[in-house]
């Protein structure tokens, strides 16, 4: 069967109606969940994690008079990595608590201003797709007021709250011990 000029032109008309729209850029972020106390979660972008981890808690250094939620610090990249029981310092129970036969300690490694500081949590569950546009104001007394200036908000019904890591760079803690912290 020969085909004709006129027969080639309508086919790539019909094909020319059946073009889609391209999709809208994606305005989801990666985020990590992870347990906070024995009840909350917490999501934290991954954009904002270098590193997870697990320590021995025997390599963990302790360093005299520091708040209870500095853990201490241990060996990491051959570099010294300050350990925040993140639990502890946003006002739940410390996770060793939680938790008193521990062993090993999962730690989220982040960077804040080029300085790694691991948060020692109980463990880390999930990697979500979330809208963050779509986040709304933290509901008073849903989380312990140490936790509130941390948070971005939280999810569209849910108590699941995302963590705002700049945000612990003003922390009260962090300008007390500022020099400590200093490597």
């Amino acid at each position: 069967m020969i085909e004709s000029r006129d027969s080639k032109l309508i086919a790539t008309s019909n094909l020319d109606t059946l073009m889609l729209d391209p999709l809208p850029p994606e305005t989801r972020v990666r985020l990590l969940r992870f347990p906070l106390g024995s009840q909350n979660s917490m999501l934290l972008p991954l954009e904002q994690i270098t590193e997870i981890i697990k320590i021995d808690v025997t390599e963990i250094l302790p360093v005299p008079e520091m708040p209870s939620c500095l853990l201490g610090i241990c060996n990491w990249r051959l570099e010294m990595l300050w350990l925040l029981d993140f639990n502890n310092f946003v006002g739940y129970p410390s996770t060793f608590e939680l938790e008193p036969m521990l062993t090993s300690l999962t730690v989220i490694v982040v960077q804040i201003n080029h300085q790694s500081l691991g948060l020692g949590v109980q463990q880390v569950n999930d990697i979500e797709l979330h809208d963050l546009q779509q986040l709304q104001s933290v509901p008073l007394g849903l989380f312990p007021p140490d936790l509130l200036p941390l948070v971005q908000g939280t999810l569209p019904g849910s108590s699941d709250a995302v963590l705002d890591l700049k945000a612990i760079i003003h922390c009260p803690l962090w300008k007390k011990h500022q020099g400590s912290y200093d490597s």
